[in-house]
């Protein structure tokens, strides 16, 4: 437990330091290049999540219930809203490094992939949806360290906090979360990793922030499977 939050701060730092010293070099034919894999990568993965559970209907009726509560809630835009906020505060031409901090530390712990793969490795040590972030955070440190300067680096803190922290509480929960719960969210997590992986490759717009919500109906519709009358 915790070992894909290392991972992922020592991504952040590697890339963020490559991108420090060298990052500037490097063409952006290459970068656009090994993100479109990571986002081919990210796909697979999704599949790979749903296809396991043997019910698709459960992650099926949590992404719709969950879509329906984050639209209501406006929680993709809340998140925006939010960072550029924070951005307009802290970056009024002052300092670049207070730019790069805050941008970059939104773009590494807001999103699916922190909150499922941190619960996933706090709850069973799977660390492989943490190692998948890592390493779409290497390759995004290390082009933001590239424009934005040392100041990425300064988001490693806000990763070992924010996920170590869900990791953490995770681990709390391990006596009232079952298997066939934590294979709902598995489930329903790779149905928000699809949305990602197209997000990445730029084939669609998907607010996979609506839907985080389905993370938490998911095992509540496993845990009331024994109430329904089928």
């Amino acid at each position: 437990m915790g070992v894909g939050t290392a991972i992922n701060v020592a991504a952040v730092l590697i890339g963020g330091g490559i991108g420090t010293l060298v990052g500037a070099q490097l063409p952006e034919r290459m970068r656009q290049t090994a993100m479109q894999a990571i986002g081919i990568v990210t796909l697979l993965i999704g599949i790979q999540s749903f296809v396991q559970f043997d019910n698709p209907l459960v992650p099926l009726v949590a992404a719709i219930s969950g879509l329906v509560v984050g639209e209501l809630l406006d929680i993709d835009g809340a998140l925006k809203r939010f960072g550029d906020g924070l951005e307009r505060r802290f970056s009024k031409g002052e300092s670049p490094v207070s730019r790069a901090f805050v941008t970059t530390s939104l773009l590494f712990c807001v999103g699916p992939l922190t909150i499922l793969g941190s619960l996933e490795d706090g709850l069973s040590g799977d660390y492989s949806l943490l190692a998948l972030k890592s390493a779409l955070d290497f390759v995004a440190a290390l082009s933001f360290a590239s424009v934005l300067g040392w100041g990425v680096l300064l988001s490693a803190g806000t990763v070992l906090v924010v996920q170590g922290t869900l990791t953490l509480s995770a681990g709390l929960l391990e006596g009232l979360v079952t298997e066939p719960m934590i294979a709902a969210t598995t489930a329903t997590g790779g149905v928000l990793i699809l949305g990602l992986g197209l997000m990445l490759l730029e084939l669609k717009e998907v607010r996979v922030a609506n839907m985080l919500p389905a993370l938490l109906v998911a095992p509540l519709l496993v845990a009331a499977a024994p109430l329904w009358p089928f």
